[in-house]
């Protein structure tokens, strides 16, 4: 039984009329009569009796009418809830975030409530790993990683299940660049203007563990190789909120460091640590927005099937001119 049959044998009986119920359903006439005949081989009983000038209704006719529209009432009602959900699900965006944005995510936010003020955002904390997989698997609709400008997109697009490279595409959005956290009480906490990754050289370094950020732990290391020294491991890394205090609690003999974001050291309240920028070139991160490869930024010419997404692109442009 299909529905399409239930629907013209509804019109049928409410006409009593094969050319009328033809007219209302756009259709031909032949058409409304071979797909009813079709619909009575199904069931095994003869719906309307056609031996009179006037189609009529059989008694099985009668008694299958409001159960044929109960039929079609269900299936309006199934329409309306996935198109309800559909509208949702297009007023929300969901988006996977990375650590330490800070005022990027804030001015981003901000752009999309200008831009589209009745769209939603849903931030959705993973792993990159996990955020990429999301993205490629259409749970998220993009995703902030961050990863090395010069290699054509974020090292984490390896994804435990595979190589999502094809599936996803990463827009460049803005820099982030690192800072060095000392102790406040360290001597370098007390020199002006930026600090030379060499004058760390024999304090040791907390660093995450290298399966965690990827694209951070590789550009440190090589920063200090290039420094010309190799730095002295600190103790196994934590939160980042256990490694700060680890740091401030340290006296200038003791001393630690680590690196934050810039964005990230603007919104944490630590009295006894000091956020100290480089003045080695290169020590900054690309922050990415990974999308599924059918929603490419405008200039590829691709298209976008999820408007959601150029909105998206179009906060965070707005965001990074607030930057300048």
């Amino acid at each position: 039984m299909e529905l399409r049959q239930v629907r013209y044998f509804v019109m049928v009986a409410q006409e009593l009329h094969f050319g009328r119920a033809a007219e209302r359903l756009h259709i031909v006439q032949s058409a409304v009569s071979q797909q009813v005949r079709r619909l009575e081989r199904e069931l095994k009983a003869e719906l309307f009796d056609r031996s009179a000038r006037q189609v009529r209704l059989t008694p099985l006719g009668e008694r299958f009418l409001p159960e044929a529209r109960a039929l079609l009432a269900a299936e309006e009602r199934a329409r309306a809830v996935v198109a309800d959900l559909a509208a949702t699900r297009a007023g929300v965006l969901r988006v996977g975030t990375s650590t330490g944005m800070g005022v990027h995510l804030d001015r981003m936010l901000e752009a999309l409530a200008q831009l589209a003020p009745g769209t939603g955002v849903e931030l959705v904390a993973a792993p990159a790993p996990e955020r990429l997989e999301q993205v490629a698997a259409g749970t998220l609709d993009a995703a902030f990683v961050r990863g090395d400008a010069d290699d054509g997109g974020p090292a984490q697009a390896r994804t435990p299940r595979g190589d999502s490279r094809e599936a996803l595409g990463f827009v460049p959005l803005w820099q982030d660049p690192l800072v060095a956290a000392v102790p406040a009480r360290h001597a370098l906490a007390a020199s002006p203007g930026t600090i030379a990754l060499a004058d760390l050289a024999q304090v040791p370094l907390i660093l995450t563990e290298r399966r965690t950020n990827r694209p951070l732990v590789d550009l440190v290391l090589a920063a200090c190789h290039d420094a010309g020294f190799t730095p002295v491991p600190g103790h196994r890394p934590g939160t980042l909120d256990n490694t700060l205090a680890a740091i401030g609690a340290c006296g200038p003999a003791d001393a630690l460091w680590t690196v934050v974001y810039a964005s990230h050291a603007e919104r944490l309240s630590t009295p006894r640590v000091a956020y100290l920028p480089f003045r080695n070139p290169g020590m900054e991160l690309t922050t990415y927005l990974a999308v599924h490869r059918t929603d490419p930024p405008p200039a590829s010419g691709w298209g976008y099937p999820q408007p959601g997404v150029e909105l998206l692109l179009r906060a965070c442009a707005a965001a990074t001119d607030l930057d300048r």
